[in-house]
């Protein structure tokens, strides 16, 4: 065969041979991975190269040639701006748009509410407690260890955490999620205490959270809160006792067993505020919000005690009479 029509045949071959890799390489790009229905999860460790992770994603799948995923890469010059952490995938994602993912740092985020009314306790349990974390043994610090950690020293840690849902990747240490909760509250604590009424019997924005956390746990009616607020700041002015039972209970510790006796009200813990004057030392609860904006606005009157009426409201009376009354109400109600 004449060497110019050998030439031709190898110009025709190659040609062939770039057009089918084009086709190839375009239909790659174009084509989504292959995911189930849904979302699968996905995760990159840290110092994962391009070629491992390339692997990885043919290996499960999700693409069919793991050299144009390199290729495509160094072509962006993305090989050295991956991101680490956990992310989901979902129908639909193309090889480009998967790239774009890998490098945007897109990563999954995972929710844990703290719940308002909850102790220090019950918010670390809960978080040491859930699936992402898998109790690492934050719980078996102590309050004194937890607080060292979080850079407050010889800080007592109930009522500083703020109560809400915090996202975090997988990565995060369980230890951080406490430690935005706690700047939360420094910061949304110091914006009440700026906008609170004046001449409060309140002299930091310590007392206020104590008397925020009485009110959390003394109603979970939102509207009744400046009420309850009202009646302890009038109390507190009058020099009268709180006489709070969420108080005494969180003094009886792991000795109180769901039922509140005449003899707990008389045991001389720090925070029976039956037989002490003023605020208990501490709060007793993590505050919400409307707690502690309770607490630095309450609402005006002349009520000075208060009563549940057992569907988780309140009746507020001025005088003791008036009070006695509506505690007896209370008590036929409830039979």
């Amino acid at each position: 065969m004449p060497r110019r029509v050998l030439s031709i045949l190898g110009v025709l071959v190659l040609l062939g041979a770039l057009a089918w890799f084009g086709y190839d390489g375009w239909r790659f790009i174009t084509t989504p991975i292959q995911t189930a229905a849904g979302p699968i999860l996905f995760e990159i460790t840290r110092g994962t190269g391009i070629y491992p992770l390339a692997q990885r994603l043919a290996g499960q799948g999700l693409i069919a040639r793991p050299w144009y995923f390199i290729a495509l890469t160094y072509i962006r010059r993305d090989q050295g701006r991956l991101k680490a952490g956990e992310y989901a995938l979902t129908p639909g994602l193309t090889p480009p748009k998967l790239l774009d993912l890998f490098v945007s740092g897109r990563v999954l985020e995972h929710p844990i509410t703290l719940i308002e009314g909850w102790t220090f306790r019950q918010a670390v349990a809960a978080i040491d407690a859930h699936a992402v974390f898998g109790n690492q043994g934050l719980s078996a610090l102590s309050d004194t260890e937890i607080m060292a950690r979080l850079g407050r020293p010889n800080v007592h840690p109930e009522g500083l955490f703020f109560p809400d849902t915090y996202r975090f990747p997988r990565q995060t240490p369980p230890l951080e999620i406490l430690r935005r909760a706690l700047v939360r509250m420094d910061q949304i604590l110091a914006e009440e205490w700026a906008a609170r009424a004046p001449n409060l019997p309140l002299k930091d924005p310590y007392e206020a959270l104590i008397l925020a956390s009485l009110i959390e746990k003394e109603t979970g009616a939102a509207d009744e809160r400046p009420q309850i607020a009202g009646v302890f700041i009038r109390r507190l002015r009058l020099g009268m006792r709180l006489q709070t039972d969420p108080a005494v209970i969180y003094g009886l510790g792991a000795r109180y067993d769901g039922n509140l006796r005449r003899a707990d009200l008389l045991e001389p813990t720090p925070y029976n505020t039956y037989t002490r004057a003023g605020l208990p030392p501490t709060p007793i609860a993590l505050p919400g919000r409307a707690a502690i904006q309770a607490a630095l606005q309450p609402a005006e009157g002349e009520a000075l005690y208060f009563v549940a009426k057992g569907d988780g409201r309140h009746v507020f009376s001025r005088t003791l009479e008036e009070h006695n009354r509506a505690v007896r109400q209370s008590l036929l109600e409830r039979r």
